[in-house]
Order: C-alpha cells, then sequence, then structure tokens
C-alpha cells in the first residue's frame, strides 16, 4: 500500500463540514476528509464551528491524514447566535457572493422577524441578498395576496423577490439564472424546500428531501450539515440545515438601524443625532411608520431587536 510521506502545505476550500470532520476541495479538484489542527480548534472557541463552508483553509498531510493549519482571512459570511448554550454563535457560510433566503407564506409560515433578521445579517456583512417565495403551487387566493404584499414591501427597499414552484419548471428560470458564476448560500427555515429546489435545479445531485410535519405544518431537518455543490463552472451553492430561528449577533443595539435601508435613511432627519427610534419626540422613523412610509412588521422586528439587545421602550 503506498503512503504518503510529505507534509507540504496546500490550499482549498472547505465544502462540508460535520463538526468534527471536513472535506476540502482542493485547487485540482480532488476532495479529501480533514480533520482540524488541535490549537486551531482553541481559537474559534467563540463560535460552535471555528471552521465553516466556503473557508479558504491550508492543509497539510501528517501521520496518514489532512490536518488543516490555518484558515484564510474570511471576506464575508453569515452567522447566527446558536441555539447550543456552551458557545455564542454559528457562521452558516463564509466567502460568499450571493445569499438568498428561502421563505414561505404558507406550508410553513415564515416569520417576517425571521426574514428581516436574515436580511440585516447579510446587510452588516455586505452580502448582497434576494428572496425566493416557494411553494406557489400550494398556496390559495389570501396566501398569494400575502405573498405579493409582501415582496412589495421587500422590493420597495431594495431586495430582489421572486415567486417560485418546483412544479413549475419556467417560474425556476430566473432562480437558477442568480446562481450562475457566484457562490450562493441558501438559507431558510425548516420545510420551506430548500433541497428540493435544488434537486430542481441540478437533478444529480440527488438531496434528500422529507415532507413536513401534517400536525403542525413544520419541516423537519432533513440536511444536517452546510455542504457545498458545484453547479458547473464558477457556480457553486451552499445547502444549509433548516433553522427554527434567526438570532443575531455581533450588532451593537446603537447599529441596527443601520441595516435596515428604509430605516437608516429616514433617521436622517430625527432631531436628536442618537434617536433609538423607539419613543423619542421629532423621530422621523415613528412619524415614517404612522404615515405608511416603512412597514408596521419591518418596525416591529427592529423593536424586538432592539429589545433583545438591552433597549427598553414603551408602546
Amino acid at each position: 500500500m503506498f503512503v504518503r510521506e510529505n507534509n507540504d502545505m496546500e490550499t482549498g476550500v472547505v465544502i462540508k463540514s460535520t463538526g468534527s470532520w471536513y472535506i476540502v476541495r482542493k485547487a485540482n479538484g480532488e476532495q479529501v476528509e480533514c480533520r482540524m489542527r488541535g490549537k486551531l480548534r482553541l481559537k474559534g472557541s467563540r463560535t460552535t464551528n471555528p471552521v465553516a463552508v466556503g473557508d479558504r483553509v491550508d492543509m497539510e498531510y501528517e501521520r496518514g491524514e489532512y490536518v488543516i493549519t490555518r484558515i484564510h482571512e474570511r471576506r464575508n459570511y453569515i452567522i447566527r447566535k446558536s441555539t447550543n448554550l456552551s458557545k455564542e454563535a454559528h457562521i452558516i457560510a463564509a466567502n460568499i457572493d450571493r445569499a438568498i433566503l428561502i421563505a414561505t407564506v404558507n406550508h410553513p409560515q415564515t416569520p417576517t422577524v425571521f426574514i428581516d433578521r436574515f436580511l440585516i445579517t447579510a446587510e452588516a456583512y455586505n452580502i448582497p441578498a434576494v428572496i425566493i417565495f416557494n411553494k406557489t403551487d400550494l398556496y390559495n387566493d389570501e396566501d398569494r395576496a400575502t405573498m405579493r404584499k409582501l415582496m412589495e414591501i421587500y422590493t420597495a427597499i431594495g431586495y430582489p423577490c421572486y415567486a417560485v414552484s418546483a412544479e413549475d419548471a419556467e417560474s425556476l428560470i430566473p432562480f437558477k439564472d442568480l446562481l450562475a458564476n457566484k457562490t450562493t448560500v441558501l438559507s431558510g427555515m425548516s420545510g420551506v424546500g430548500k433541497s428540493t429546489l435544488i434537486n430542481r435545479i441540478e437533478p444529480s445531485l440527488h438531496l434528500k428531501v422529507s415532507a413536513i410535519s401534517d400536525c403542525h405544518d413544520t419541516g423537519k431537518h432533513t440536511t444536517t450539515f452546510a455542504e457545498m455543490f458545484s453547479l458547473g463552472e464558477d457556480s457553486y451553492i451552499i445547502d444549509t440545515p433548516g433553522l427554527r430561528s434567526f438570532g443575531i449577533i455581533d450588532m451593537a443595539k446603537e447599529e441596527i438601524s443601520h441595516f435596515f435601508p428604509e430605516l437608516f435613511k429616514a433617521s436622517e432627519h430625527c432631531r436628536f443625532y442618537n434617536c433609538t427610534h423607539t419613543h423619542e419626540p421629532g423621530c422621523a422613523v415613528i412619524e415614517a411608520v404612522q404615515n405608511g412610509d416603512i412597514s408596521e412588521s419591518r418596525y416591529w422586528s427592529y423593536l424586538s431587536m432592539m429589545e433583545e439587545n438591552g433597549e427598553k421602550y414603551r408602546l
């Protein structure tokens, strides 16, 4: 049996993370299994996953296995508050060109606060975001009216929105075009159909899918770990596990309004430069909400984040 002995450093991109082992794609396309060097693991103790899908890493071959020795500086990343109480945060993906949120108006319902938390996180790390409303074939008239209203709100702010159905190949054309020549992360709540959409775009991947719960209309965690797939030359998609919630992190309460484009724009006319947009007289943001220029759902999302970050307000 041939055993490689040299430990020359090589560079690659992490395409799958299971928490303890990683699959890395080398420059020549070869995929190898790696573990992380112990000292490197300690440096990343602030997050549940110090190495994330999309990371560029250096690795060496030592004692019959590849070992990750260095994580390159990240261009950007999507991060959320971890549900693991022993850690602060979980990095969903790194070094991405676009973030796509898959949302559903029904079957199951994606709350607007979930949408807004995802969007401001993308905004904070300068990642262009798009919203895809999926499962339109299951919507009734009321659902479709709700979807149109949400698309109107988010399109006006500057977020492109698309309505798709895995059962309608024509509706998927714009979605597929978004993925060309980019590294894109797909995120969303459990059951919104991320894996099904990827299978429609690239049937050869055969990603595992499951039906949502009939009694609770909620999804199951079909995708266990984040994983990057190739869709052709220079086109990659990162499928991520479905989420129950999206907690924000690394964001001071004074900064939160900066990542709501419409709130930030309106705040230029507030009476006080340090206005929190929660109760102050002469607040242009509150006035814009009252006049219907800022949607109430977006404003309530903002208030919930401020409260979560320690700002108390009176209604």
